[in-house]
């Protein structure tokens, strides 16, 4: 089975002492993948600033826009088509012997290979006295330990925006026990590395045509490496494993490498986002 969407994608800055000069830097592109297909996509501004196209150290697309105008506004509007392809995550095949997946996890190769993705950072780092809020269970299979953290997380947290931001940290999260996708991944990461397993930050869209937990921008999740099955998607926030629904964008430690936005600008002013997402299915095909 095949599924298409389209994603449209609006930001609106206003600044309110305006400013000389700016660059933005915008990582919305859906990613092209084994399981989507980017169709079509237009990018522009309602000031007819020209964009650049570049793909970032992380190997996603990035769009750059450059501006040395006298302006106090600009609109930005992003446009995708893609067709998302059904998939089961839950084809692969259980170790007969749960303790395989722990000893490959323990191996110098592994930890080696996977580094990237098990280091600590600012923003997925377990405080000491949280070290075993969360520990797994080696009687059964990781992949059985990872969906039951994804329900942990789900319960731990509740849903509830505007409470926490970008820059809250771990402990603000456990025991408030309220935020956003963000909040929900970050912490998933965070148990599952001290853990010992690969887990990495997962930013993209969402369709909530079927009553999901997201926010109003973007959505997140995580992908945590299964040994013998590869990269598994867990969205924490709706405690479900992620499906034909999470369009990606891209993955990386935590939300700085994903951050949608970034850019500098030059202005002695307060500024001001807004940021609106729609994501619409269109007709459903059957797999040839």
């Amino acid at each position: 089975m095949f599924y298409e969407y389209e994603i449209d994608y609006d930001t609106q800055n206003s600044y309110e002492k305006g400013l000389s000069e700016a660059f933005w830097q915008f990582l919305v592109v859906p990613e092209e993948n084994d399981t989507q297909e980017l169709t079509y996509w237009h990018f522009e501004n309602d000031l007819g600033e020209r964009n650049s196209v570049s793909v970032n150290g992380l190997g996603f697309t990035t769009v750059q826009v450059r501006s040395k105008k006298e302006i106090d506004h600009i609109e930005f509007n992003a446009h995708f088509k893609l067709v998302k392809k059904e998939i089961n995550p839950f084809d692969f095949e259980l170790p007969l012997d749960p303790a395989e997946d722990f000893e490959t996890l323990r191996n110098l190769d592994f930890r080696i290979d996977h580094e990237p993705f098990l280091r600590n950072t600012r923003l997925t780092h377990l405080p000491e006295q949280y070290a075993s809020i969360y520990v797994f269970d080696e009687k059964i299979s990781l992949f059985e330990n990872l969906q039951a953290l994804n329900q942990w997380v789900f319960n731990k947290i509740f849903f509830k925006p505007g409470v926490t931001d970008v820059h809250t940290p771990m402990e603000e999260i456990i025991e408030k026990r309220h935020g956003v996708c963000q909040d929900f991944t970050h912490l998933f990461c965070a148990i599952a590395k001290k853990n010992g397993v690969p887990a990495r930050y997962v930013s993209g869209y969402l369709h909530q045509g079927s009553g999901f937990f997201g926010d109003s921008q973007m959505h997140a999740w995580v992908e945590a490496f299964v040994p013998n099955a590869g990269w598994i998607g867990f969205d924490p926030t709706n405690n479900l494993l992620a499906n034909h629904n999470h369009i990606k964008v891209c993955h990386g430690k935590d939300y700085t490498d994903c951050a949608p936005l970034k850019g500098v600008v030059y202005t002695l002013g307060k500024n001001e986002t807004k940021y609106t997402v729609l994501v619409k299915a269109a007709q459903q095909q059957q797999q040839q």
